[in-house]
């Protein structure tokens, strides 16, 4: 029998799956740590985390995995890697990583973004980079230039979390053509290295890694690697890619019109475009697929809100660390609509959909005489889900077909509320899966590593577990919920001339 593992390298954990690669079957899974990562937050709209925490609780979870169900580890085919997206890892010559990574839900580099945008151009960018500049890896990599020129002296690469785990199973400094787009630095139209915005922010195009193919043998596990792992060296690393890629990858979302969602600590909705075609305000972003081709181009559409499962993580802090379950069971004792409580699930960072706004999350609407704790926790539910629909209809504007989406069978999916509420407020088809984002990692080494011939052969085991669809008195009610959330949405966000009103009155009470 040959085995695959896969790597999640998320902000929250580790997790690490074994499949047998001839029946496609999970037969283990372990995560470290068992309580979520810290996020260090030096100053507001920071987000950072410590890259050598990463590789501690990858080595953590396959010493768990090993525990749990006793492998032959010579007889691993392949490692796959996936990894939070759009972060900054930087090392210098002797591999050393320089500061914390700069990870996905950091601010700081927007208004940076936001000027590069202005100053190529924005219809250059959207023709050329296909999304703004905005808080990508690029943006944030110019902030370290000008904010700490001795440490960017130093550096030799600059790495996404996956490269860096990569790098410390193989010693090989090396990205992917999918990774360099999530960092914005890919020209879709030239097929090449973003060179105009690297010369804009005065940045060399040595500081990237060699690219390698998506699906390909990447290197070797070292000695060094092995024993710290407790693997076998020379097992072939053959896979990598951003989680979201990496989750439709794991869900056979392969194909222009097939729709991918997941909704941990961010929530996104990503559906395969053959075309690259661009939101004229970045609002949702293009991305290189894992399955492109110069000959089959396969570009991903990604919808993303940043408060997605911290808010319903923050919550259960406030309920007394209630299991999820019982936080779910307890939600839907409340109506639809949660006679009239809206959540507004942001405050973790810039939020793409919104144009690149710092806004905070907020709950309107409250009466202390009709709302109950059941309410706020189906008002979050609900509003995570209006944030995702309010992001699909802006896809189905940019030319994506957003009416069935596939998910696997995790995070806050496993909420009957939550489902309920995606497919009646966003009018599509759900189909749940039994996979993750660490089994469709296996999936991919296989692949890579030439156990499976293409992609289609690597999704044997992958089984349809649920499959829900609207239903007309359902989706009345909640189209009604979501109209009023869009409207609080306009008047308290989007709205500039209505909120610079509503502060002037403020100001007014203030003052008298």
């Amino acid at each position: 029998m040959k085995y695959l593992l896969g790597y999640d390298i998320g902000s929250s954990s580790v997790k690490v799956s074994l499949l047998a690669a001839e029946t496609g079957k999970a037969l283990a899974t372990a995560m470290s740590p068992k309580k979520e990562m810290e996020i260090e937050v030096a100053f507001p709209n920071w987000a950072e985390q410590r890259p050598e925490r990463w590789w501690q609780e990858a080595v953590n979870a396959t010493h768990q995995l090993k525990e749990s169900y006793g492998f032959d580890t010579s007889l691993v085919a392949g490692i796959g890697i996936t990894y939070q997206m759009h972060g900054l890892v930087l090392v210098d010559k002797e591999g050393k990583v320089l500061r914390p990574a700069i990870i996905w839900c950091d601010s700081r580099a927007v208004d940076l973004g936001n000027q590069a945008f202005t100053q190529l151009g924005e219809e250059y960018c959207l023709s050329n980079f296909l999304n703004s500049p905005g808080n990508f890896t690029a943006s944030k990599l110019k902030w370290v230039k000008d904010n700490e020129p001795e440490l960017f002296a130093q550096i030799h690469k600059i790495q996404l979390p996956g490269d860096y785990i990569a790098f410390k199973m193989t010693n090989n400094l090396q990205t992917t053509i999918s990774g360099l787009s999530e960092g914005v630095f890919w020209n879709f139209k030239q097929q090449a290295v973003a060179q105009d915005l690297l010369d804009y922010y005065g940045i060399s195009k040595e500081l990237l890694p060699e690219v390698v193919d998506t699906f390909s043998v990447q290197g070797q596990l070292t000695a060094e690697a092995a024993q710290e792992l407790g693997l076998h060296a020379g097992t072939p690393i053959s896979y990598r890619a951003g989680d979201q890629p990496n989750n439709a990858f794991s869900l056979n979302v392969l194909q222009p019109g097939e729709i991918a969602a997941t909704a941990g600590t961010s929530g996104v909705v990503y559906g395969i475009n053959e075309t690259a075609t661009a939101d004229p305000k970045s609002r949702v972003n293009t991305f290189v697929h894992v399955n492109n081709t110069a000959e089959a181009p396969r570009n991903g559409v990604l919808l993303c809100v940043n408060g997605t499962g911290i808010l319903n993580s923050w919550l259960r802090k406030l309920v007394g660390e209630m299991p999820y379950d019982q936080m779910n069971q307890l939600a839907a004792q409340a109506l639809v609509g949660a006679e009239g409580l809206v959540f507004l699930p942001f405050g973790n960072g810039a939020e793409r959909v919104l144009e690149n706004q710092l806004t905070d999350a907020s709950l309107s609407g409250i009466n202390f005489n009709i709302h109950s704790q059941a309410h706020v926790l189906r008002a979050a539910q609900e509003g995570i889900v209006f944030a995702l629909n309010y992001g699909m209809d802006i896809m189905r504007e940019s030319g994506v077909q957003v009416q069935k989406v596939r998910a696997g069978n995790a995070n806050m999916f496993l909420s009957p509320l939550f489902r309920e509420a995606f497919v009646n407020s966003g009018n599509v088809e759900l189909e749940l899966y039994n996979t993750d984002a660490a089994q469709g990692a296996a999936r991919g080494a296989g692949v890579g590593a030439g156990v499976y011939a293409s992609p289609a052969e690597a999704f044997i085991g992958l089984e349809r577990i649920l499959t829900l669809a609207p239903t007309p008195e359902l989706q009345e009610k909640y189209q009604i919920a979501y109209a009023r959330w869009k409207d609080v949405l306009t008047q308290t966000v989007l709205d500039p001339a209505e909120q610079k009103q509503a502060d002037r009155k403020l100001d007014l009470v203030a003052n008298s």
